[in-house]
């Protein structure tokens, strides 16, 4: 099976090439930049594929059998994100009838049971865009934060676990959400290509546990023997807290509001969604997750250190 995976210089397109290279499949790596990509990883097979040049994905998409589809914008100041997404969508959608490509896989984000922030909207418009097809099946997967390295979610809640000793905590803390390992995504990524399915489809990807943001963090700072002193202040809103980001994360700080706009109702799936499909994948434990995407991360910078050792010690005292 010839898949493309457009969007496979991101965060995960790099874990996914090598699961697909497992599974036996013909893997075609698609970049804005494929020259660019080739200097980085030169034993992988890269075409153009932008999806705001029509002709670019004629040429990317051209005897493929499957399509992942991994693109996105994440920032605020893209100019009407949610037509812009949409259109690249139909772009997409419309190259691969053309090219005669028989699934093609979206990961999208969760849906909201109110009104989805103006990033989750995007999301869900784009995999509605996909699954508008009458000739080619879409499975659009629907993931909430992922765990694991180059994840900007995980970055954020890393940097808030390790780093601060004294955590304020605004209400939206306590919406509920579904985090799930990266390894699970993949995977997940990698079977719906040979899901059997007579009509195009979109499924949750809820990972194995369903827990509150400050939740999340207390487990990622366990890990690290921090216990950091959370104090409720629930007048503070999403756009105002994540102005504090800016000083204490690595994260791209256009990314990391609009993460957090959306993280302003519950997000969680009603049902099991793909997992019912694959009932043979076992989920990653959270701890599990979270203890090999910090075994993993690139060694930290003198800055990162102090940081997470003042935390520690004041933790510690406390």
């Amino acid at each position: 099976m010839r898949v493309v995976v457009a969007g496979a210089t991101g965060f995960v397109g790099r874990h996914l090439v090598p699961v697909l290279q497992a599974s036996g499949r013909e893997v075609v790596c698609g970049s804005r930049d494929p020259e660019r990509a080739r200097a980085s990883a030169p034993d992988l097979t890269w075409v153009k594929l932008d999806v705001g040049e029509p002709e670019s994905l004629e040429g990317a998409l051209e005897g493929a059998d499957g399509l992942i589809y991994l693109v996105h914008q994440m920032r605020a100041d893209t100019p009407d994100l949610l037509a812009h997404e949409r259109a690249s969508a139909h772009r997409v959608r419309e190259a691969a009838e053309r090219a005669g490509v028989r699934r093609i896989v979206y990961l999208g984000g969760p849906e909201p049971q109110g009104e989805p922030s103006h990033h989750l909207a995007a999301r869900l418009a784009t995999g509605e865009a996909l699954r508008s097809s009458s000739t080619v099946s879409c499975v659009e997967l629907r993931a909430g934060m992922i765990i694991g390295v180059g994840s900007e979610s995980w970055l954020i809640c890393r940097d808030l676990a390790h780093r601060l000793p004294f955590m304020v905590l605004p209400s939206w803390l306590n919406t509920r959400s579904q985090p799930i390992g990266i390894r699970d995504v993949v995977r997940a990524l990698d079977r719906a290509l040979d899901l059997e399915l007579d009509q195009s489809l979109a499924l949750a990807l809820p990972g194995p546990e369903t827990l509150t943001a400050r939740a999340i963090l207390e487990r990622i700072a366990a890990q690290a023997g921090i216990r950091p002193v959370m104090v409720p202040i629930p007048f503070l809103t999403p756009r105002v807290s994540s102005l504090w980001l800016r000083f204490v994360t690595r994260a791209d700080y256009g990314i990391a509001c609009q993460l957090v706009d959306g993280l302003t109702q519950d997000l969680v799936a009603e049902d099991d969604g793909f997992w019912a499909h694959a009932s043979d994948i076992e989920r990653t434990p959270l701890d599990d997750a979270i203890r090999e995407t910090l075994e993993h991360e690139p060694g930290l910078s003198l800055t990162d250190r102090v940081w997470e050792r003042v935390a520690r010690t004041v933790a510690l005292r406390a």
